[in-house]
This record gives C-alpha cells, sequence and structure tokens, in this order.
C-alpha cells in the first residue's frame, strides 16, 4: 500500500501541478485556517473502464452540500472555533474503493517530502509546486469498501477519519482502523437489531442474502455469528451477490432461495440497486408475497428499491438507523441556485439532472430539448426529499469541530485564533479528543464515541405496507441495545419461517443432524414424560404422566367396592349362606335334645356350623377396605373356617373308620370316641391353624400397601395402584394349606369308610361333600393362579377365593345338614328314639347288614336306620 501510494502520488504532483489552471477542475476547495477533507459518492461507479457514471443527486450532492452548510454554520458560530475558519477539500469517489483511493493521497500530499529534481512539463519548464493543503481529519466516506480502503492510507499519516454511512464491522477493529470513527452504529449492531426482529417474529429458520463486498459480507456475517452465539436461529443459505452480477443470476438467486421454501425470511445486506433487482426478479418468478424481506439501512426507508414492485416488496421489514430532517439545511438547499453556489463544482450537473435541461451548449445533457433559464428553484420546479444521511454528515463535521475546539483550548488557552502549537496538528492527538466528544447532534441526540470509535446503535424499525388507500414505510419498532417493536410476536397474522413446526406438548424434538431449527416430534410413549424440549423421561413407579405429558401425577388407587359387580355377588351368595347357616344352628338348638340332632354328634355339628359360618363371613372381610384392623381379621379368619369344618369332618371320617376297623378285630369299642374326646381332637387341629396364624404374626406384622404393577397397564390412563393387605399368594397358600391338608385327610377317609352301610354316622354325606369340595378346589388353583398376570387381577381372585368358600360351605351345609333340617321341620314323627343296643349288637348288625346287602336277601336299607341310630345312641 504504501509503495502504491508513493507511484500514485507522484503521478498525482506531477499532473496537478503542471496544469496549474486545472488544479481543483475535479473538487471543492473551500479555504479556512484548519482544512477539512470530505469523501462522497457524487457519481456512480461508472462501466466499460470509465471510472465515474451518473450523477448521484441525494447521496452525492445533498451530502457534500451538508458538510458545507456545516462548515458555515461552524464559522459562524462565536462559541465553537471562535476566530478560527474552518475550511474543505471534497473529493468524488465515484462509488469505486479504487477510485477513491487514488483521490484519497490529495489529502496526504503535504504530508509527502517532494522532490522535483527529475521532473519537467511537456515544454521542457520546470515544474510550479502549490504549496498544498494540509488535511488534518477527513470527513466519509460513505460506502464501507471505500471507507476501509482509504483508511488504510490515512492510518499511515495520522489522519482521523469519521464516516458518516459507513457501518461495516470490520472497521470497529481499533488495531487496524484505529484513525477510524463513525457517527452511524456499525452493523453488528444493525445485526444485533435484526437478530431480534427475527427473533420477535418467531421465525428460527431464514436465509441471507449479501452484495459482494464489505458492506453487505460483513454484515451477514455479523448476523451468522450472532445467530451462532444466540442459538434458536438457523441459517438456510448464505446467498452472494457479485459485483458484476451476470444476465439471469437474480433469476438464479430466487430459484436457490426456493430450495430451501421454509426459510421465507430473507436477511438481506444489499446495496439499493441489488435490492431492486432482486425484487424484480422475485416478481419475474410469480413469487409475490413468498418471501419475507428483513432489510438493513441501505433499503431504509427508501422509495427507489420499490417503485413498480410494490405488491413484491410489501411486508418487508426494514431497519434504518435514527435520524431526524434537518429543518435548517431544506431552507438553505431549497436557497441553492446557479449564482449563488458556484462553489459546488458539481452544481451545474446537479442542474441539468435536476430540472431536466441543458445549460448552454457544454451541458452534460446534450440531448436534452429543454433549456436551463437559471431562474428554476429546488423544491418549486422539481421534488425534493431530504437526504437520509445529512444529519450524519453534519453530525461527523460538528464531531471534528468540537475535537478540534476541546484541543484549542487545551493548547491555545485564551489565545484568538491559532497559536502555535496547532500550527502542526497532531493527529493522534486530535483523535484522543475525538474519541472524548459528547454533544448534541443536529437531530437533538448525543454524538458519541467507544473506545473503537463507534457510535450507539439507534434504529427506527419499519414495514413497507401497501394496500388500495396508502403505499409506504411505517415505523413499528425502534432498537436501543433492545427491541421495542410494536407489531405483536403472538399476533395470528405472522408468517411463518420456520423448518419445523413446535411440538405439541408431551412430544419432544430429535433434531436433524447439522440443522438445529429442523427436527421431527416424537410423542412421550408410555410412562413417559416430556421432562425437556430434547428428551422424554420415565415417571416414578408409583405416578403416570399428566394429560399433556409434560409432568407426572399419582395413580390413582383403588380398591374393591361394595357395588362393584365383583363384590355384589360373592356378598349375596355369602348373605344367603349366613341365613341359611343361622337357621340350621336355630333350628339345632330349639331341637337340641331330639333323636335326629343328637345322633348327628350335637357338639361337632356346632363345631363344623361354626367353620361353614366363618366361611361365608370371611367374604366380608376380603371385600372390606384393606386396614391393619383388617388386613389382621383376614390373616386370622381366612383359613380359620375352612379349618374348623375340615378339622370337624376330619375327626367324624376317623371316628367311623377306627369304629368298624376296631369292630372287624374285636368287639371292644375303640378309644376316643365319645363326644369329649372328639372336641378335644377337633380343637387339637384347629390350634394348629391358630398357631401359625400367630407365627406369622410375630415375623410379619400385618400392614397395607399399594399394588401399582397389577393394573399397570400399557395405557397410563388406565393404570390403577390397588390398596391391599400384604397377604402374598405364598401366605395364602400357606394360610389355607393347613386346611386343605385336612380336607384331603378327610376326603382319604371318606373314601375308606365308602364301605360302610349307607347313611351310617354321616359318612355317605361326608364322602359326597368331600368330594365335591375337591372338585370346587381344584377349579380354584388354577382360576386363582393363572389369573395372576390379568389387570382384573384383585376382583378375580378375591371373587374366585370368596366364592370358593362358600360354595365348600353351601356344600357341607346342605349334604349334612338340610336333610335333617328338613325331617325335623317336616317329618317330625320320624324324629323319634330307637331302642338301644350294646356295641357288641350294632358292630354284629352292622357285619350282618354288609352281608345281606350282598346278597340281597333283604331290601336295601331296612336295617340301616337303626343301625345308624342305634350306633350313635349307644356311643353317647
Amino acid at each position: 500500500i504504501i509503495i502504491k501510494a508513493a507511484e500514485l502520488a507522484c503521478f498525482t504532483l506531477s499532473v496537478f501541478f503542471c496544469i496549474p489552471h486545472q488544479e481543483y477542475a475535479h473538487s471543492i476547495r473551500l479555504d479556512g485556517d484548519i482544512i477539512l477533507g470530505g469523501l462522497f459518492p457524487v457519481h456512480s461507479r461508472g462501466g466499460g473502464g470509465v471510472p465515474c457514471g451518473e450523477l448521484k443527486k441525494e447521496k452525492g450532492i445533498h451530502r457534500l452540500e451538508a458538510m458545507m452548510f456545516a462548515i458555515d454554520l461552524i464559522n459562524k458560530d462565536p462559541e465553537l472555533l471562535p476566530n478560527i475558519t474552518l475550511g474543505a477539500r471534497i473529493l468524488d469517489t465515484c462509488s469505486r474503493d479504487t477510485y477513491a483511493l487514488e483521490q484519497s493521497l490529495t489529502f496526504v500530499q503535504a504530508l509527502i517530502e517532494k522532490d522535483g529534481s527529475d521532473v519537467r512539463c511537456a515544454n521542457g519548464d520546470p515544474p510550479i509546486f502549490a504549496k498544498p493543503d494540509k488535511i488534518v481529519g477527513v470527513i466519509g466516506a460513505a460506502a464501507s469498501s471505500v471507507s476501509i480502503m482509504v483508511a488504510n492510507i490515512l492510518r499511515l499519516f495520522k489522519i482521523p477519519q469519521i464516516s458518516y454511512a459507513s457501518t461495516a464491522p470490520e472497521l470497529s477493529d481499533n488495531t487496524r482502523y484505529d484513525f477510524f470513527s463513525r457517527v452511524v452504529p456499525p452493523d453488528s449492531y444493525q445485526a444485533q437489531a435484526m437478530m431480534d426482529i427475527v427473533t420477535a417474529l418467531g421465525w428460527n429458520y431464514v436465509s441471507t442474502l449479501a452484495s459482494e463486498g464489505n458492506y453487505g459480507e460483513s454484515g451477514v456475517e455479523a448476523f451468522v455469528q450472532i445467530s451462532r452465539e444466540m442459538g434458536g436461529v438457523c441459517i438456510a443459505q448464505s446467498l452472494k451477490i457479485p459485483r458484476e452480477p451476470k444476465p439471469g443470476e437474480f433469476d438464479k438467486i430466487v430459484m436457490r432461495l426456493l430450495e430451501t421454501s421454509n426459510a421465507r425470511a430473507v436477511i438481506m445486506f444489499a446495496n439499493e440497486d441489488d435490492i431492486r433487482r432482486i425484487l424484480d426478479a422475485a416478481k419475474r418468478n410469480n413469487q409475490t408475497g413468498h418471501f419475507l424481506w428483513v432489510a438493513s439501512d441501505s433499503w431504509g426507508s427508501k422509495i427507489s428499491p420499490v417503485i413498480g414492485q410494490e405488491k413484491v416488496a410489501e411486508g418487508a421489514v426494514t431497519i434504518m438507523p435514527k435520524r431526524a430532517s434537518v429543518d435548517a439545511f431544506d431552507r438553505y438547499f431549497r436557497s441553492r441556485s446557479l449564482s449563488n453556489n458556484r462553489r459546488n463544482v458539481w452544481f451545474a450537473e446537479f442542474w441539468e439532472e435536476n430540472f431536466g435541461c441543458k445549460l448552454g451548449m457544454h451541458g452534460k445533457r446534450p440531448g436534452s430539448p429543454k433549456k436551463c433559464t437559471g431562474l428554476e428553484k429546488v423544491g418549486r420546479d422539481s421534488g425534493y426529499e431530504q437526504e437520509g444521511k445529512v444529519q450524519f454528515v453534519m453530525d461527523a463535521v460538528y464531531a471534528m469541530a468540537h475535537a478540534l475546539h476541546r484541543m484549542h483550548r487545551e493548547l491555545c488557552y485564551g489565545y484568538p485564533g491559532l497559536c502555535p502549537k496547532m500550527a502542526n496538528i497532531d493527529g493522534k492527538e486530535l483523535l484522543s479528543h475525538i474519541r472524548a466528544v459528547n454533544f448534541n447532534g443536529s437531530a437533538g441526540t448525543p454524538v458519541v464515541f467507544n473506545e473503537n470509535g463507534d457510535a450507539p446503535g439507534r434504529y427506527d424499525i419499519f414495514q413497507y405496507q401497501s394496500n388500495r388507500t396508502t403505499r409506504g414505510y411505517r415505523v413499528i419498532g425502534t432498537w436501543t441495545n433492545k427491541l421495542d417493536i410494536k407489531w405483536r410476536a403472538s399476533d395470528r397474522s405472522l408468517p411463518a419461517s420456520v423448518c419445523s413446526v413446535p411440538c405439541r406438548m408431551g412430544e419432544r424434538k430429535k433434531i436433524v443432524k447439522g440443522v438445529p431449527c429442523c427436527w421431527h416430534c416424537e410423542r412421550c410413549e408410555g410412562y413417559h414424560f416430556q421432562a425437556s424440549e430434547f428428551s422424554c423421561e420415565l415417571c416414578p413407579y408409583e405416578q403416570r404422566p399428566d394429560a399433556n405429558r409434560t409432568g407426572c401425577q399419582d395413580i390413582p388407587i383403588i380398591k374393591l367396592e361394595w357395588h362393584s359387580p365383583w363384590a355384589v355377588i360373592p356378598v349375596f351368595i355369602s348373605m344367603l349362606g349366613i341365613v341359611a347357616t343361622t337357621f340350621v344352628i336355630v333350628t339345632f338348638v330349639r331341637h337340641n335334645d331330639t333323636p335326629i340332632v343328637r345322633a348327628s354328634g350335637r357338639e361337632m355339628s356346632y363345631v363344623l356350623l361354626t367353620g361353614i359360618f366363618l366361611c361365608y363371613a370371611i367374604t366380608f372381610l376380603m371385600i372390606a377396605a384393606p386396614d391393619v384392623g383388617v388386613c389382621s381379621f383376614r390373616r386370622i379368619f381366612l383359613g380359620l373356617g375352612m379349618c374348623f369344618s375340615y378339622a370337624a369332618l376330619l375327626t367324624k371320617t376317623n371316628r367311623i373308620h377306627r369304629i368298624f376297623e376296631q369292630g372287624k378285630k374285636s368287639v371292644t369299642a375303640p378309644r376316643f370316641i365319645s363326644p369329649a374326646s372328639q372336641l378335644v381332637i377337633t380343637f387339637s387341629l384347629i390350634s394348629v391353624q391358630l398357631l401359625g396364624v400367630f407365627v406369622w404374626f410375630v415375623v410379619d406384622p400385618p400392614h397395607t400397601f399399594v399394588d401399582y404393577g397389577e393394573q399397570r397397564t400399557q395405557d397410563p390412563a388406565a393404570a390403577r395402584g390397588v390398596l391391599k393387605c400384604d397377604i402374598s399368594d405364598l401366605s395364602l397358600i400357606c394360610s389355607l394349606g393347613y386346611s386343605i391338608l385336612l380336607m384331603v385327610t378327610c376326603t382319604v377317609y371318606a373314601i375308606k369308610t365308602r364301605g360302610v352301610p349307607e347313611t351310617f354316622n354321616e359318612a355317605k354325606p361326608i364322602g359326597f361333600t368331600m368330594y365335591t369340595t375337591c372338585i370346587i378346589w381344584l377349579a380354584f388353583i388354577p382360576i386363582f393362579f393363572g389369573t395372576a398376570q390379568s389387570a382384573e387381577r384383585m376382583y378375580i381372585q378375591t371373587t374366585t377365593l370368596t366364592i370358593s368358600l362358600s360354595l365348600s360351605a353351601s356344600v357341607s351345609l346342605g349334604m349334612l345338614y338340610m336333610p335333617k333340617v328338613y325331617v325335623i321341620i317336616f317329618h317330625p314323627e320320624q324324629n323319634v328314639p330307637k331302642r338301644k343296643r350294646s356295641f357288641k349288637a350294632i358292630v354284629t348288625a352292622a357285619t350282618m347288614s354288609g352281608k345281606l346287602q350282598k346278597g340281597g336277601d333283604r331290601p336295601n336299607g331296612e336295617v340301616k336306620t337303626e343301625l345308624c341310630e342305634s350306633m350313635e345312641t349307644n356311643s353317647e
């Protein structure tokens, strides 16, 4: 850069100073004690090898006039730089960075040591060196690419630079651009503001579009960097518009944007011409209304990009640094004319362009039929609207003036005009004063700089609205370190630009690899709930997911209710059984001394009836709501009723067996056949059951628990916790096992005594009772244990157990006692005593009865009743 600068400097010196009359033909020079440089895009970029193109009326002429107007105001201000006049040297950059670099060498001429010994003019005369102006500071440039190029030269010569429009984040690097400052906020703030807009509108999937160059590429890079740091917004595509786009390039860009059709929002850091052409391409491709444009300040609130394509631009959200129109400048510019504005060398060209006329033979518009009169008036004979950066141009000039004023007050305190200490202004010292200024600018907003020379971020948020009645930009919000937007993000009319719709409650996101904003929604299944946005977790065992699957709730606890069909049937059977048993007991008690009751063995009958009653009564304990008391009674009475019944029946069948076995050997009666002995044997057998229950109480005290596994269905909504007593299947088998053992043993004896005379001491009814009971309990076992995995386990097992107990009791009651009750009530004539016989006679009669029965000599049953009754009477 230094070598190039030296070469260009020599070339510039030789050209400028050999033709003294042409010295300032392409620049504006204003005399003054202190000279400021100015860089403005007076002309657009030229084509076909020509550096400059058409005149820019607003961006060029308005802005440079704003600089001269600000200098005029400062020179008239007695408080700011008193007795010191500011001058200016204003150059045209032609919107091209290389051309601007060449032009800016003018600013460093005074700092380059000149050696003219080898320089000769064309006619051989020695060159005439005019004393160059020493530029103490530069106002500009506009484009970031131009400012970057110029800043690299100016920093070598320690010339401070204040830009009024360059917003590239790259220029915030104080190590590379240490002499650069700006009164506009950098695009890093603008990128943050745009990110906040995207977030507020609920978008998370966007594309970016940048014009090739520092402004566009740096702006998009800042936006992408912020999106990475903040997260939540993904970049679908990052496209670039070439400096010299080929035909059809913008159509290709539109087609590429459509490849990710869900990313409807397009973040644009593009120049004005590129914006206009991309909108035109979208219109040609019938994409009106598809794209959601979010554009930087290069679009701002300008009309030129949207003329003729308002429908495509409708709804576009744009950003513009907060600004205000300077009324004093409007009055100043409207008063400009060809006669009073000769200092502006481009004003004649502006005049022709603005009024569409031609100035004499040498005018720039040779094809124009209209001739300029010079009496035209800006704003009256042509449209006029103040260019948006006028405020910032004036603020940049005033910032330089305030810095010089601070420097003068420090170095020349009390000295009118420039003192010797300010004869050669030190650029580094001036830079320190620039960074320290703090004043209210032309729009009334504070002008300050941070350590990197950046102005604070203050933006207005616009939306372009086009309808039948009005077309134009409307302010919908502001951004000053944070977004304040009037367009509510919750508005249902907001369009969407998302890769994937938000998952519903109870669904987790399964991120698409490499694209964090794209995901598939997976529902949390089973007993899982949505623990976070991306994960499902299993609820605790005693809980299930709530209706939305966003948390867990306790599983409802149930128990067998009295009104349940599973309870109604057992209770009904049990109540019938209790009534029947009570009726039998009452009947026996009332006819306690009748022969049939005495022949049945009164004591053993009452024990057996007690067991039958308990078998019926246990149904109520099994259905009652479990608590410690109920669980304790269940343990005690679950097997006790059966134990009472089968202990009594076993004692009876054993007695009959012993009697007839003894009768085969001798006529002596066997031992322990008296009623007292029978009771002792019976209660001895019952005590074993009670002892087992006592040990159970000691080893494992009764308590309740909730079984969540029994009804843990695949559908969590149907899951229930079952309130139970702590009686496991094994404990139940152990509790009933002893009674079943008694039942099996009794059945064995019933089989052994099947050969005794029919109805002798109830041998046959007991046998039928035991056979039937065995069938009932053999059916009970597969039903009870086969439903262990069923969701209705509690209901089925409780009902099966209670009905089995009731059926067992009913068989015993029906087989053994109902015939006797029938005789007692309906045939009392048969309930009469028989004559007593000795044991020997009874056994002999029984033996003979057996033989006669086999021989068939006597009718079946003639001796049976007599034998039975005689045996019972004798035994008593």
